[in-house]
């Protein structure tokens, strides 16, 4: 899709906006910078903005970073009324809305301004690089989530002998020796795993060694199909159902919130859970040591399968959420410089220790963090390539941040049209219902086709015509 400026009254009011600006001036350069929980109220965020300029300056860059004071609540209803007022940041992080602002010509696109960059280009993940080609008008430079599996590594150590499971056939056999019971701290007989409300933590890490590498698959005809109706979620959801009826999956996982998942992993009622981001990892190693004072736990890799191996696919149509830099500014070069500076060594030692003194201490080349090194975010970026000076995490959620671009795999998703909206929910309603019958028994495979049916009768059918004209 092509994006050009189009002559409407919002782009009239930004280009008179961009006249005054130029004609008043200002030295040295003032960048105006809108980010989400990014305040001038807050001393952590000027004295980060501060430290910022001051490093620029040394550069030779006289660059001033004016903190635009957008309500963290409701952020992206208020950051859109601001910019269709005609007022409009240099530097624009979105949470939504980024869109009908895109259509307007008033957004850049980042990927010239990114090659010519120094450090920037490097420190994009490769999930950045496949979105910025399918909509380059959001960058947003951070890990992916995603559903990895994690251990008691004492668990580990008991069902395994301290090997991770390499294959499906593997991970079910730990699964049946932590079933077996008797580890130290388990219930009478824990389960092997259990989710937050449904098995899309498990499809997380097992989809792809069934052949679910993608949303749209081909099917024996060579047709596109959905994922949910295809013959490899068939063969995957069998596997499930082999091992509820074994006790291996906790019943009780599609009532259960995430509260409830966890505390059963820590009081010892099932053996594994998973969890979305590295900072997850972390909150459950703390836990565990509370209730299990000195337990350390273990990341597992995605067990591989006869049809592959990897981490579920991620949608890569576009950014849902990042920086996007102004068309209208007369000073794109700053503001491209800034966060070229915050994707070098100096610049992400800044960004993902802190604040000297708050939530780090240094002495010579020596680096500790804070009890308070807990409550810093990185506010603009975590670059891939960056190893700082101190351990900033465990070695199982390093394991996970690792692990999220060993294993990558890109989804072949693409955006459908707003009016199909209410069909892509009713379809996965239709689905999650089915899932739950069928890793549970009360419904038989032999009723798989009377499943399918019900998915194309809900709108199915039109999204199965819509994936077919797209992806051909």
């Amino acid at each position: 899709m092509t994006y050009q400026l189009k002559p409407t009254w919002i782009v009239a009011a930004l280009f008179c906006a961009t006249i005054l600006a130029s004609a008043a001036g200002a030295e040295p350069v003032t960048v105006r910078v809108a980010l989400k929980d990014f305040l001038s109220s807050n001393p952590n965020s000027v004295a980060h903005a501060e430290r910022i300029e001051q490093a620029l300056a040394e550069q030779g860059h006289e660059i001033d970073i004016e903190i635009v004071d957008v309500p963290s609540s409701g952020y992206a209803d208020a950051l859109g009324v601001m910019l269709l007022s005609g007022d409009v940041p240099d530097l624009i992080y979105f949470q939504g809305g980024d869109q009908k602002i895109a259509d307007q010509g008033v957004l850049e696109d980042w990927r010239p301004w990114i090659e010519e960059t120094e450090h920037l280009k490097d420190a994009l993940y490769p999930h950045n690089v496949a979105r910025l080609d399918n909509y380059p008008f959001l960058m947003h430079v951070f890990p992916l989530r995603g559903w990895q599996p994690v251990i008691r590594t004492d668990w580990l150590e008991a069902a395994t002998g301290g090997d991770r499971p390499e294959t499906v056939e593997d991970f079910r056999a730990m699964l049946s020796k932590i079933h077996d019971g008797g580890l130290d701290g388990a219930s009478e007989q824990p389960y092997g795993f259990t989710a937050g409300g449904n098995l899309g933590e498990l499809d997380g890490f097992l989809n792809p060694a069934f052949g679910i590498d993608a949303t749209w698959l081909k099917d024996a005809d060579g047709n596109w199909v959905h994922q949910q109706i295809s013959n490899e979620e068939k063969v995957k959801l069998q596997f499930y159902a082999e091992m509820f009826a074994e006790g291996l999956i906790d019943p009780e996982y599609v009532t259960d919130n995430w509260e409830a998942k966890e505390d059963k992993f820590y009081t010892g009622r099932t053996g594994v859970v998973a969890a979305s981001r590295a900072g997850n990892v972390v909150i459950y190693q703390n836990k565990m040591n509370q209730v299990h004072p000195g337990t350390t736990l273990t990341l597992l890799d995605p067990p591989k399968g006869e049809a592959g191996q990897g981490l579920i696919a991620v949608d890569v149509s576009r950014e849902s959420r990042g920086w996007a830099l102004s068309a209208l500014s007369e000073h794109k070069e700053e503001a491209v410089q800034i966060l070229d500076f915050l994707a070098s060594d100096d610049g992400q030692l800044m960004e993902q220790l802190g604040l000297p003194g708050i939530h780090y201490t240094v002495e010579g080349d020596r680096y500790a963090l804070t009890d308070d090194f807990g409550s810093w975010e990185s506010p603009f970026m975590i670059a891939s390539n960056y190893e700082p000076p101190v351990d900033l995490l465990p070695e199982p959620a390093v394991r996970f941040q690792e692990n999220m671009k060993t294993f990558f795999i890109a989804d072949n998703q693409f955006g459908y049209p707003a009016e199909l909206a209410p069909t892509v929910d009713a379809t996965d309603n239709v689905y999650k219902s089915w899932v739950f019958k069928f890793v549970s028994g009360a419904a038989s495979f032999d009723d798989w086709s009377t499943y399918v049916d019900e998915w194309k009768a809900a709108g199915g059918d039109d999204l199965l015509t819509l994936a077919n004209e797209t992806l051909n």
